[in-house]
């Protein structure tokens, strides 16, 4: 089934992010990488791609992903995308998921407001879900966006990550529950 370009268009404040892209190195020598290591994709992923993954992922051919808008991922194949689970509410108002392919997966953000603020701390989804601690070198051009699109809102990736996983404590559960 074909899909406009406008079904699968990125909210704008994403696009903005997409525009001035991740920064990601690493040295073989010292086994060190700097930056953040995420890959967005210019629009959502098409959703035929999106089952075919997911299918593969779970183990379970029943499943399509269909509650997942995926729009970026790591270098090893960990996604990242909205989990479509606020019945009406804006793609931009629903929680953001990492969904990693060693089977790790949690929520990172709340919704696309608090993403914005993880970016401007200088994490990327996988680096917020590994540890939202770590230190990072803030990122001037995703404060300006989060500022203009999330203003107000600007709190540490720990507390944005740990507020989204104690709002949805049950996503590793829903996620199993579809695994074979």
């Amino acid at each position: 089934m074909a899909h406009t370009s406008d079904a699968l268009a990125l909210p704008a404040p994403l696009a903005e992010v997409v525009e001035v892209g991740f920064e990601w190195d690493y040295d073989e020598e010292t086994d060190e990488a700097s930056g953040c290591d995420f890959e967005p994709f210019d629009r959502f992923e098409e959703p035929e791609r999106t089952a075919w993954w997911f299918r593969l992922w779970t183990g379970n051919q029943d499943v399509d992903g269909g509650e997942f808008r995926f729009f970026g991922k790591t270098g090893c194949g960990d996604y990242t995308g909205f989990w479509l689970v606020r019945p009406g509410a804006p793609i931009a108002e629903q929680p953001v998921v990492h969904i990693g392919s060693e089977g790790e997966r949690g929520v990172l953000a709340r919704d696309l407001g608090d993403l914005l603020w993880l970016f401007a701390a200088g994490l990327g989804p996988a680096e917020a879900f590994d540890d939202p601690e770590s230190p990072a070198e803030p990122n001037d051009a995703f404060r300006a966006i989060a500022e203009r699109h999330a203003p107000g809102r600007h709190r540490s990736p720990a507390r944005i990550v740990g507020d989204a996983r104690a709002e949805f404590p049950h996503f590793s559960d829903h996620i199993d529950a579809m695994c074979r």
